[in-house]
């Protein structure tokens, strides 16, 4: 088998390209990089840089998702769930800092890829991912309360922490700018009334359009100049900058590494999870591994220009699907289509007023909530609802990379406990009815179990979790038999503690004058027994393919 694959979709959708198919993807391509338009100068603005670096992510990340990726309708870019780790970053390290972490991401991404990892990540369990991307919308609106309000800090830094956040927000919320607090929610309601009128034109859209004309005409003609806007606080440039390799020193690298991990692990679910998404709606299937280099090497690409990490956005894939995108080619065209808008039309956005990107956020944040769905998990066994308020509440109150170091860590914790509660350990000490046995010849008579022999029938996999139980369940028995069989015939795997458990049985066993023979072991099993040496002291005669030889073996140990 073959450590490395790399199949981009847009090879095998290259081979029977038409002209129908081009204006299908070229129709949604810009209409899709419309839409991504308001979306990444609000996510660049909220992470903390300027509005261009977010447009400049989603042309040069959107771009090589496409050209790489491993899904026909993948649209990549920045996306909502990274707002608050960019945020943490700069404020920690700088900018310089959010570039080297973006990299390192980015290279632990293509690692992924190359290792064949796509399907582990996809076994994340479902609370932990609710309890993230919850947790993160909650973030993104404490984020916008600032802007929502107009309000004033007095130079007073804002503290990056939700519980910080709050607390200055209610100690300044006498400076309440009201003309804020009306485009904000002005905006929301375009936004919320646009897909009663129209599905093709985005709601963000619509409310940057009119609610900027407005606040435009507002400062023009009726002397209302208290709402500030995008140029009032940035300088925009409408260019895409020179490649700049940061200097990278083993400090950063050390200190920067965890967070590279929470960038990769977010930006690998939620990668997987629209292109997953998209295969229900197109009826295809995505290549995840594929997908995820494509994912490392737009992470490794974009910041070099100055951009920001970037995913698989479910909005905008969905946008791409309903409008008609059939390939890559569609994701490509988005691209350009923001290059052009970069190009010519970026000096526009200084008139977009801050509030209004608030509102955009808003509506943002409550589509991830999922609240419907958070609610409904309530419902669920004890232990989900456990890890989905665990990884809720880290993610807002900390920050999201003790929330995802701690629910990858639940996660592993809760899939050895359904694994050792599928493994069973059973004890037989009468008879066998061989109707029941699928590895017993079939016959009229059941088979007695000699006195002194005592069977054992282990079922699932054998691995560190149970071989401690194994030891228990001998230890209730109490008794000393002259041959211990354990049937092995439905164990899958063992690993390295399930082997050191046996050879200790079998040593322990040998002190006591007990003969241990194993029954019914199957090949891949056998292959690892034997290159462990284990056979060696076991001895092959002790080794049966079935259990009526093995009870033959035991008789004749005991004669």
């Amino acid at each position: 088998m073959k450590l490395f694959e790399f199949k981009p979709k847009l090879v095998s959708c290259l081979k029977n390209y038409s002209k129908e198919t081009f204006m299908a993807d070229l129709m949604a391509g810009v209409i899709v990089g419309i839409v991504a338009l308001p979306l990444a100068i609000a996510f660049g603005i909220a992470s903390g840089v300027s509005p261009e670096k977010g447009i400049i992510t989603a042309i040069i990340a959107g771009f090589i998702i496409s050209l790489l990726g491993g899904s026909k309708v993948q649209i990549g870019g920045p996306t909502g769930a990274f707002i608050v780790i960019i945020y943490g970053i700069i404020q920690q390290y700088g900018e310089a800092g959010l570039i080297v972490a973006t990299l390192m991401a980015g290279v632990l991404l293509i690692l992924l890829g190359v290792f064949k990892l796509g399907a582990v990540i996809k076994f994340i369990p479902y609370p932990i991912i609710v309890g993230f991307t919850s947790g993160i919308a909650v973030t993104i609106f404490t984020t916008q309360i600032a802007d929502i309000f107009g309000l004033s800090f007095g130079g007073e830094k804002v503290p990056g922490d939700f519980v910080g956040k709050w607390m200055i927000y209610f100690r300044h919320f006498d400076t309440v700018n009201w003309w804020n607090t009306i485009v904000s929610i002005v905006s929301i309601i375009i936004i919320a009334i646009t897909p009663r009128f129209s599905k093709k034109i985005p709601g963000s859209l619509i409310a940057i359009i009119v609610v900027t004309v407005a606040v435009y005409l507002m400062k023009t003609y009726g002397g209302i100049d208290c709402i500030p806007t995008i140029g009032d606080r940035f300088t925009i440039k409408s260019e895409l900058p020179d490649a700049v390799v940061p200097a990278l020193d083993w400090e950063a690298i050390k200190n920067l590494f965890p967070v590279a991990i929470t960038i990769a692990v977010l930006g690998a679910i939620e990668s997987l999870l629209s292109a997953t998404v998209a295969d229900g709606v197109i009826g295809d299937r995505h290549d995840s591994n594929t997908e995820l280099i494509a994912q490392g090497a737009a992470n490794i690409v974009a910041p070099l220009f100055g951009g920001i990490p970037a995913t698989g956005a479910i909005a905008r894939t969905m946008t791409n699907i309903n409008n008609g995108g059939k390939t890559p080619i569609a994701g490509i065209i988005h691209a350009i289509v923001l290059l052009l808008i970069l190009l010519f039309l970026m000096p526009l956005a200084q008139y977009i007023p801050m509030a209004c990107l608030a509102g955009v956020l808003v509506i943002v944040s409550y589509n991830m909530s999922g609240w419907r769905v958070f609610k409904a998990l309530l419902k669920n066994p004890k232990s989900d609802v456990t890890v989905l308020l665990i990884t809720f509440f880290l993610t807002v109150i900390f920050d999201l990379t003790v929330a995802i170091e701690v629910g990858l860590i639940i996660a592993c914790v809760l899939f050895m406990k359904r694994v050792m509660e599928t493994t069973e350990i059973s004890v037989i000490t009468d008879e066998i009815d061989p109707n029941k046995e699928s590895d017993i010849a079939v016959n009229e008579e059941n088979i007695m179990i000699p006195k002194g022999v005592e069977v054992y029938e282990i079922t699932g996999p054998y691995f560190f979790g149970i071989a401690t139980k194994f030891e228990e369940t001998m230890a209730q028995l109490g008794d000393r038999p002259n041959v211990r069989i354990i049937r092995m015939r439905k164990v899958p795997f063992i690993d390295s503690t399930g082997i050191h458990n046996l050879t200790t049985l079998c040593e322990m066993s040998q002190k006591e004058k007990i003969t241990v023979i194993l029954s019914g072991v199957n090949e891949k099993v056998y292959k690892v027994l034997e290159k462990s040496g284990f056979y060696e002291l076991l001895g092959k005669e002790n080794i049966c393919p079935n259990f009526k030889i093995a009870l033959d073996r035991a008789e004749e140990v005991m004669k």
